[in-house]
Formats: C-alpha cells, structure tokens, sequence
C-alpha cells in the first residue's frame, strides 16, 4: 500500500464514519503512525442522507473528503479499499489493493441494511444507506413523477404515485415526512397534471407506534405530525413479499401496488470476516466488545460504534446504533491508544446519553432529551441546529444552511434532478 515504515506504532481505522472520524481526529499530532481505510474516499453525514433522496440537499453538502479531514496530520495515509479478511494471528488486513501490517486495529465499519431474511424484498425494494442509493432515490421518486404524467393506465399511474416506506424509525419518518412536503409544496408547482390528492404515502411499522426507540409523548407527536400532512400509517404491520410492484403484508387485507417500495426496517453490523468466531455476535452481526471496546479475544483488536456490542446492566442490548456513541467512543479510544503506549491502566467507557430527535417536516420535529421531551416549531430549530452543529466541514455547514434557509423562505426544493436515470439491475450497489 506504500505506506512508509516508521518507529511509531501503527493504528489501522477501517470506516470513515462517525467513529472512524472521531477517533482520527483525536488522533491528531498524536505519536501513531495512522492508515485510514474505507471503499470511499469521503465521509458521509447519514442522518442527513434522506434530504438527499427528496431533493432537499445536494450531496456534496453531506459528504466530506477524508484526505482533507488527515491533511493536518503528517503520520496519518488514507487509502480506498474494500477490506476482506483480517488475520490476527500476523495482525495483517487483506484488501483488494494489498495486504497492510497492523499494531493496533480499530473496526469502524459501521452498519448495513438488515432485510431479516426477506428475499424479495432485498431482490427488488430501494434502500438508502449510501450517498449512491440516496441518489438513485432522488431519481427513481422524479422519475416517477414524470412517468405519471404521461401515462393513459390509470392502475400504472396509481402505482407510480404510491410511496410505500417500511419502518417507522427516524429514517421511515423523516423519509415519509420529506415526500409529503413534496407533494405539498413541490407538486402543485412543478406538476400542474398531477392531483397532489392522488399521491399516496404509506408508512408501515410492525410494532405499535411510530418512533419505538423513543418516548411515547415523542412518538405520539410525531404520529400527528404525519397524519396533518397525510401520512397514512399501517402499525402492527409487517412487509411480507414485494414482487410485480405489489406490497404485500401481514393483513390480507392491505397490499399497495407501487413503484417506490422504500425499505428503512432496521440495520445490523458490517462485519468483517476473519476474528474468532466467539468475537462475533451472530444474531446482531456485531463485535463482542469490553468496556475498553477490546473485541473479545483480543487485546490489540478494538470496534467501536454501530459494529460494536457493549452490554451492560443499562444497555443489555448494546448501545443504540446511532451516531453518538460511535463519537463519544472514538474519541474515548484515542485517548485510551495514548495510554496504552505510555504503560497507563486504560479507562472503561461511560456511554452520556445525549438525546434522540427526529424531524418530520416545516416545523415539525420531536425531541428526547432524558426526562424532557418536547416538539413542534422548537424541536425543528434545535434539530437544524444539532445537525448543522455536527456536520463536518465549515463549507457544508454554509451551504446546508443556505439550502434550508432558501427551502423555508420559498417552501421550495432546488436539487430536484435526475442527474442519472435509475437503472436498478445497473446501479443499485450493496451498502
């Protein structure tokens, strides 16, 4: 990989996530030789992914070159490339572009779609974890738009203006939101041949409220913020098939035929293969880690964020796969690596819970934040807030706040393009 030899030791990052990103900035001037690999060359700032697919944002806004976030750092070497064994034994890492020798290695690989098994829905739904899919996304939804305005079948045009989302977490909410906002702001404008009353937007939840991670006053706000712009929820409902564009689920009596079959139902851990078998958790697909996130078996092998499982008393099932804990562990590993070079007794990791929020359109958002919960206009500002606030780079900052400032004041959306027509047998690509 050309990576050149050095007296200090050598921290392999795999992932350029939330963890991946803060544990190399706090890495920074540090006495590490560090090497970044990642199958992109960029950083994504995911919760922001589905402002991408609905035309909100564009994605230069949320993405963010990894060489630029090493530039400060003269020991610290990205390279692109797409990790396949690890072997523990040599402490050598297998890529398509080389093998790379390893001191100390940090799995940060994150997470990928979970599709619990279901063949015809991983065959044939879009997903949205990527920058790419995101924007096949943006297309296949204009694309539609423009098919529905052409057609003489009436059965096609029903399924063309059909949005069916499965999962009723932030992303299936915040998805569900965007497109009603579309159709509420956009279509009348951009589309004067299409009834905004015949677009259709189904959300599907299999447990018995929307948002289950957080609180029951947040869910039930969000519910009612959804239903005021004609979100129409199906709970208690699980997707069984999605074949010949038609939604079938666990209700006989509720099957959609649509075109835009949008699957957000869960996700589990991108793992690599090669670390003993007991260091794996089958079921979740994550790394047993400690509380010094040390994958089990290994004193030099660490996981942190989405791909790592951290069971105590308090997170029994691990901490939630968002990005904070992969943050605040990153940046608690950096500072662990320098003790572990200085002969220091390493610190366990104390997860601080800062909150969960979810915006659902104009005004609306729901925001936990311990015993406090609250939503509406607020909740919208301090949600923008918060994500510009955690966006990496200045410039994204500037020009996402920019792009909702506009998007407020004209109620309008600027990235509406079909940049590349979807070809889902050509561009769909795994996360």
């Amino acid at each position: 990989m050309n990576i050149p030899i050095t007296d200090f030791p050598r921290v392999v990052i795999i992932g350029a996530g939330f963890g991946g990103v803060s544990l190399v900035n706090d890495l920074e001037k540090k006495p590490f030789q560090v090497v970044m690999l990642d199958k992109r060359n960029y950083h994504t700032f995911q919760p922001l992914l589905y402002q991408v697919s609905t035309s909100g944002l564009e994605p230069d806004s949320i993405a963010y070159p990894i060489r630029k976030l090493l530039k400060k750092n003269k020991n610290a070497y990205f390279r692109m490339a797409d990790v396949e064994h690890i072997d523990s034994v040599k402490q050598l890492i297998h890529t398509n572009i080389g093998e790379i020798t390893y001191d100390y290695l940090v799995i940060a690989t994150g997470s990928k779609t979970n599709f619990f098994g279901n063949k015809s829905v991983e065959d044939n739904a879009i997903w949205m974890k990527t920058i790419p899919q995101a924007l096949n996304l943006r297309s296949l939804i204009l694309e539609n738009f423009e098919e529905a305005t052409i057609t003489e079948d009436p059965e096609r045009r029903k399924a063309l203006l059909n949005f069916v989302i499965a999962g009723a977490g932030p992303t299936g909410v915040e998805l569900s939101g965007a497109i009603a906002e579309l159709r509420k702001n956009v279509i009348p404008k951009d589309y004067q041949d299409i009834d905004p009353k015949d677009i259709h937007i189904h959300l599907i939840e299999g447990m018995d409220k929307v948002l289950p991670p957080m609180s029951a006053k947040s869910s039930k706000n969000a519910q009612k913020y959804l239903e005021e712009l004609g979100v129409e929820i199906h709970l208690n409902t699980f997707v069984e098939s999605y074949d010949d564009h038609i939604v079938k689920t666990s209700n006989e009596a509720l099957s959609f035929p649509t075109e835009t079959f949008i699957w957000s139902a869960g996700v589990t851990g991108a793992a690599i293969e090669g670390l003993k078998s007991g260091a794996l958790m089958e079921k979740e697909n994550r790394y047993n880690v400690n509380t010094l996130n040390q994958v089990e078996g290994y004193e030099t092998v660490f996981a942190i964020g989405d791909i790592a499982l951290m069971i105590s008393e308090e997170y029994p099932k691990g901490h939630p796969m968002v990005a904070q804990p992969a943050i605040q562990q990153g940046a608690h590993l950096a500072k662990n690596l320098l003790r572990t070079i200085n002969n220091q007794s390493l610190e366990p990791f104390e997860y601080f819970d800062k909150g969960t929020m979810a915006t659902i359109g104009r005004n609306k958002a729901v925001v936990d934040l311990g015993k406090i919960q609250f939503g509406g206009a607020f909740a919208w500002f301090v949600w923008m807030f918060v994500h510009l606030w955690f966006l990496v780079g200045f410039r994204n900052r500037i020009v996402t706040f920019f792009n909702w400032t506009y998007s407020y004041i004209n109620y309008d959306r600027a990235a509406r393009l079909i940049v590349r027509p979807f070809k889902a047998e050509k561009l769909k690509s795994p996360d």
